[in-house]
């Protein structure tokens, strides 16, 4: 069904945020609304919320304008949702967030909305940190690690905390120690598997692995995400590879072995040029 829009519709009126609110309302109305959106809560659109995230940036990594249009849009989307089922409980609503944001920018940006001077992008930065530090400490929470969310992906949230720590002092001096601490943590990785150590255990030294390896890129200036990404779609583009070469051989990956595929995953590689 085709929905037309006619001269006298009240929402012609309205200006395009206005626009979605409304539909928004009219999805969650209890009578005439969606059953699905009726009953969701902010617990169950949250998954959503970060899944659209993500698909902003995959529009943005494709170089896709037209899809990260409807990506943003669908993004937006969301925060509609959140205003929407807390007005319908006495909440903020839509114009509280905007206007609470508004006024944290304003306040996080004196150089921008006042008479402060900052040379330029990384002292920003660093004005930015210290200003965040600040409104933590108004709110009573003092610690230099408060407010990294613990829904970030593992690697980003071990990059932060360090990253958090580092400000006031508790790092590495070099790149040189955080590489011994690597060889420290994985010996002792090794030291729990050889000794048939329970899960939980082993679990806890690749964890301590994982953040030295984590505080490694970020010493040496290396988005640790960006990197297991990059290293994530090599391995799908030689393992692709692999799949080629022995469907060529009229075989699949479980009739192969794997001196065969290590064989044709070692020639994706100089078709990389070792990439």
């Amino acid at each position: 069904m085709v929905i037309q829009m006619v001269e006298n519709d009240p929402q012609n009126e309205l200006s395009p945020i206005e626009k979605l609110i409304d539909v928004m309302a009219k999805l969650r109305d209890r009578e005439n609304g969606c059953p699905w959106d009726i009953e969701q809560t902010f617990e169950t659109i949250a998954p959503y919320t970060i899944e659209e995230a993500y698909e902003v940036f995959d529009a943005i990594q494709a170089g896709d304008q037209a899809a990260l249009k409807t990506e943003l849009g669908d993004l937006l989307f969301q925060v509609i949702y959140y205003a929407q089922m807390s007005r319908e409980n006495g909440g903020y609503d839509f114009d509280d967030i905007a206007n609470a944001e508004s006024q944290k920018m304003i306040s996080r940006h004196p150089h921008v909305f006042g008479d402060a001077h900052v040379p330029d992008a990384d002292a920003q930065t660093l004005a930015w940190e210290a200003q965040k530090a600040a409104e933590r400490g108004n709110s009573g929470d003092k610690s230099a690690l408060s407010g990294v969310a613990k829904a970030l992906p593992a690697l980003i949230r071990a990059e932060k905390l360090a990253k958090r720590a580092a400000r006031v002092g508790f790092d590495w001096e070099n790149t040189a120690q955080v590489i011994e601490k690597i060889h420290e943590e994985l010996a002792e990785t090794e030291a729990e598997i050889n000794s048939d150590a329970p899960k939980a255990k082993i679990e806890g030294e690749i964890g301590d692995l994982l953040f030295a390896v984590a505080n490694l890129a970020r010493k040496t200036g290396i988005d640790p995400e960006a990197a297991l990404r990059t290293t994530n779609d090599k391995f799908i583009r030689r393992f692709a590879h692999i799949e080629a070469e022995l469907k060529k051989r009229g075989k699949t990956p479980e009739q192969s072995d794997l001196a065969e595929m290590d064989a044709l995953w070692n020639e994706a590689k100089e078709k990389e040029g070792n990439r």
